[in-house]
């Protein structure tokens, strides 16, 4: 990014690729559709690389396991493989709640940065109670809060909790973007 903040990136090693992540209802789409608007990247929901078995499995209040997720996860990977290798950057909206997932979508593209949205239940319980046309019911909630792995030791990324407000944690994540992108120090 350029020392003016835009979201014109020209080095294609600084381009971002970020994953935004978190249970259902913190607001990965929201969130990372205004990510990518303030970038200037593609933005893609996982949501929409689903297998129809697997949006039957969860409509019918079945969590996916690891078989159901890997042929998903490998589908999303290879979406942000093909923007690397335009060199366009891109955000994707994405659970990623473990951290072998996340391991898969490096595998894919080894520098992506993970914005890892939290939330109190309670709040996430409010959310998608009002949420409408999403095939994940509110009673898969507790199954990911119980599987969800925070980011750990040797994964980029950070994590921003719902007292913000997205734009708010655009900007938070859009400034340790700048942060990583930017040329080290000549010491």
């Amino acid at each position: 990014m350029n020392a003016g903040g835009s979201s014109g990136v020209s080095d294609r090693s600084r381009t971002p690729y970020v994953v935004v992540m978190g249970v259902t209802g913190t607001g990965k789409t929201t969130t990372g559709r205004l990510l990518a608007t303030r970038l200037g990247v593609p933005f893609a929901d996982a949501d929409d690389f689903h297998s129809r078995a697997n949006i039957a499995k969860m409509t019918s209040g079945i969590p996916l396991d690891d078989a159901d997720r890997e042929p998903w996860l490998a589908s999303v990977g290879y979406w942000l493989r093909d923007r690397e290798a335009a060199g366009t950057g891109a955000v994707v909206a994405c659970s990623a709640l473990k951290r072998r997932y996340r391991d898969i979508l490096r595998s894919f593209v080894p520098g992506i940065y993970f914005l890892h949205l939290t939330a109190e239940r309670p709040e996430l319980l409010e959310r998608l109670s009002t949420r409408r046309g999403h095939f994940m019911p509110v009673s898969l909630l507790d199954s990911q809060l119980a599987g969800i792995e925070p980011l750990q030791e040797g994964e980029r990324g950070t994590v921003v909790h719902s007292s913000r407000t997205p734009a708010e944690a655009v900007e938070a994540v859009a400034a340790r973007l700048e942060e990583h992108a930017a040329p080290p120090d000549p010491d």
